[in-house]
């Protein structure tokens, strides 16, 4: 499981096993920003995103943190990666026209193009596990909604209706049947799930004191990876698709945990 956490000083970017254990600093750059990482379909590279050269700009580096390289190189800023499920291209949020929007690139930084072309905010995608559909969040209905297109950037239809936020949307893997997101339908971020046409939303961490936010799936579909501040801190937690066997994994008193997403083969 890759994740960003505070506790050596500033924001960098954490690997550990599936199991909490063996914890590690992989980014380690010192007085800068790293954060929100996204792994490769392969495993062998992570992408996230830095302040480190006066911006956000997307990175990529190799699983042990070596060969950090600026693919995005834009006088804006460039965030939230998603890499492909075929492992080619990586989707990102970016602020280059005015609003963040939702770009696509290939891998080594070149092809960036905008899929959502939308004069309000944008962002937060996540890819089907065929490759040939994007869910993301928007603001174009004067909230934040989920949203879901095709890999083009066509067919863009809104999966939810709420007056309420819903945001950071997680396509299930393999069958690619469910959708996690997160709400403050409840008065409080909840983990919610719903179908890929979104019917069926329901609330499955039920934490009415606390805010759990930012989904993601483990490979085979069985659990759900999230941050939460139900221990007083933000730390990365993980549980059953029905909400049970919660379990803290990052245990780090005094620091900041968050944007967990588990390796696509473990």
């Amino acid at each position: 499981i890759a994740f960003h956490s505070d506790r050596d000083g500033e924001y960098d970017i954490f690997t550990m096993y599936a199991d909490g254990s063996h914890q590690q600093n992989i980014s380690n750059f010192a007085g800068f920003v790293d954060v929100w990482p996204t792994w490769s379909s392969d495993c062998s590279k992570i992408a996230f995103y830095s302040n480190r050269d006066g911006n956000n700009e997307i990175y990529v580096m190799n699983f042990d943190g070596s060969d950090q390289t600026n693919l995005t190189n834009n006088a804006a800023n460039d965030a939230f990666p998603a890499w492909s499920p075929l492992g080619d291209q990586i989707s990102f949020g970016t602020q280059r026209t005015g609003n963040w929007e939702v770009y696509i690139m290939n891998t080594d930084g070149s092809g960036q193009y905008n899929l959502t072309n939308n004069a309000a905010d944008d962002y937060g995608s996540s890819w089907s596990p065929s490759g040939d559909q994007l869910t993301f969040h928007s603001y174009r209905n004067g909230n934040w909604e989920i949203y879901k297109m095709n890999a083009d950037g066509s067919g863009q239809t809104r999966l939810t209706v709420i007056a309420q936020t819903d945001a950071w949307p997680a396509w299930s893997p393999n069958t690619g049947l469910l959708i996690a997101f997160s709400s403050t339908r409840t008065g409080n971020n909840e983990i919610y799930l719903m179908n890929t046409d979104g019917s069926n939303q329901h609330n499955i961490s039920n934490s009415p004191t606390s805010d759990d936010n930012y989904p993601e799936w483990s490979p085979d579909g069985s659990k759900i990876i999230f941050y939460s501040n139900r221990t007083g801190d933000n730390e990365i937690f993980v549980m059953n698709t029905d909400g049970t066997n919660l379990i803290n994994l990052t245990n780090s008193p005094a620091s900041s945990e968050y944007g967990g997403v588990w390796s696509p083969i473990y």
